[in-house]
C-alpha cells in the first residue's frame, strides 16, 4: 500500500505538573461498530454527558420502529440520547449546545455540518477504520480486503470540511490475514477502534499529543459505498481479484452471480486448482461446485440461494442440482 507523506505539527506541548481535567463527551454514532467505543469510554469513566444516533427506522417483517444499536446501549446505561432527523436545524443545535460538551467523538455516524463539528472547545474526532490518508470514505473495511491489502488499522482524527481529511491525532496497524473476511476483520477493527477512541480522549484531556497532517502526495486508495450492483462478480478477473472480492464482501452485503436463473451470494470460497473457462461451473453434486475466473477458477465453500438461509457447499448440492 502507497501511503502520503506526512508533516507532524504540535499543537499542544505536555503538562506534567497539570492533573487532567474530565471533559464534557457528547458521542455520535449509530451502529454496533459505534456500540464498542461508546461502551468503553463509559467503562474506562469518561464523562459522556449526551449521544446523538440516527432515528428509529421500521425493520423485519413486521416493519416495526426499531432502535440503533447504540440507542439501545445508551438507554441501557441511562444516558440522554437526541435522535435529529435534522443535523442543521437551530432545535437540534440548541439542544446539543445545552450539553455543553468540551469534545465531541464520532464513530460510524453520518457527515457532519460545519455549525455542529465546530460546537465544542476542544474539537470534534472521528474513529476511521482504516490508515488514513489511504481509504477514505463509507466502507474501509471492505475495500481494503477487495483490493488485496495485507494491513490495514483504525485512525482518530479531528473533522474538518472535506470527509475523513483531518489531522490525524493516532494510528494504529492491524495485519489483514489471507482468508480473511470482512466479517473477520470487522470486530478486530472495532475493538482496536474502541481502545483508541479511549486513548485520544485520555491525550486530548491531558493536553498531551500532536496532530499529523495528512498528505495528498502519493496514490490513494478510495472506499465509496458500496451498493449491490456493486457486488456483481465478474468472472472475467484473475482467481486472486475474485478471491479477494469475495472476502471483501462477506459476510455482508455479499458477493453474488447467477447460476442459471437464480441470484447467488458466495459467502466462502478458495482458489482451485483446476483452470475452467470464465463462469464456467463444474460439479459432480455432490462434494463440490466451481466457477472458472480468466485464470483457473474458485470453489465454492459456503453460499446462499436468493431467499433462502445461507448453507455450505455439500448441504446446498444434497437439496440442488446444478446442471
Amino acid at each position: 500500500m502507497t501511503t502520503g507523506s506526512f508533516e507532524k505539527t504540535i499543537f499542544f506541548i505536555p503538562m506534567s505538573n497539570k492533573k487532567s481535567t474530565p471533559l464534557r463527551i457528547v458521542f455520535m454514532g449509530t451502529p454496533d461498530f459505534a456500540v464498542e467505543s461508546l461502551r468503553a469510554l463509559v467503562e474506562a469513566g469518561k464523562n459522556v454527558v449526551g449521544v446523538i444516533t440516527a432515528p428509529d427506522k421500521p425493520a423485519g417483517r413486521g416493519r416495526k420502529l426499531s432502535a440503533s444499536p447504540v440507542k439501545e446501549y445508551a438507554l441501557s446505561v441511562n444516558l440522554p440520547v437526541l435522535q435529529p432527523t435534522n443535523l442543521k436545524s437551530q432545535a437540534f443545535l440548541d439542544q446539543l449546545a445545552s450539553y455543553h460538551a468540551d469534545l465531541q467523538v464520532v464513530v460510524a455516524f453520518r457527515m457532519l455540518p460545519e455549525a455542529v463539528w465546530q460546537m465544542p472547545p476542544r474539537g470534534t474526532f472521528n474513529l476511521h477504520a482504516s490508515l488514513l490518508p489511504q481509504y477514505r470514505g463509507a466502507a474501509p473495511i471492505h475495500w481494503a480486503i477487495i483490493q488485496g491489502e495485507k494491513r490495514t488499522g483504525v485512525t482518530t482524527f479531528f473533522l474538518k470540511h472535506e470527509i475523513d481529511t483531518g489531522s490525524i491525532i493516532f494510528q494504529e496497524e492491524e495485519e489483514i490475514g489471507p482468508d480473511d473476511t470482512v466479517g473477520d476483520l470487522y470486530p478486530r477493527l472495532m475493538k482496536k477502534g474502541a481502545r483508541l477512541v479511549v486513548k485520544t480522549v485520555d491525550a486530548i484531556e491531558r493536553n498531551d499529543y500532536s496532530t499529523t497532517h495528512q498528505s495528498e502526495d502519493g496514490a490513494l486508495r478510495t472506499a465509496p459505498k458500496i451498493y449491490r450492483d456493486t457486488c456483481r462478480i465478474s468472472w472475467s478477473e484473475p482467481t486472486e481479484k475474485v478471491y479477494n472480492f469475495i472476502r471483501g464482501l462477506s459476510p455482508f452485503p455479499g458477493a453474488w452471480t447467477y447460476i442459471g436463473e437464480a441470484m447467488v451470494k458466495i459467502l466462502r470460497a478458495r482458489p482451485s486448482e483446476e483452470t475452467l473457462s470464465p463462469g464456467e461451473t463444474s460439479t459432480d453434486n455432490a462434494t463440490f461446485l466451481r466457477i472458472g475466473t480468466a485464470d483457473g477458477a474458485i470453489d465454492v465453500i459456503e453460499l446462499q440461494w436468493e431467499g433462502k438461509r445461507k448453507m455450505e457447499i455439500i448441504e446446498f448440492l444434497r437439496g440442488n442440482k446444478i446442471e
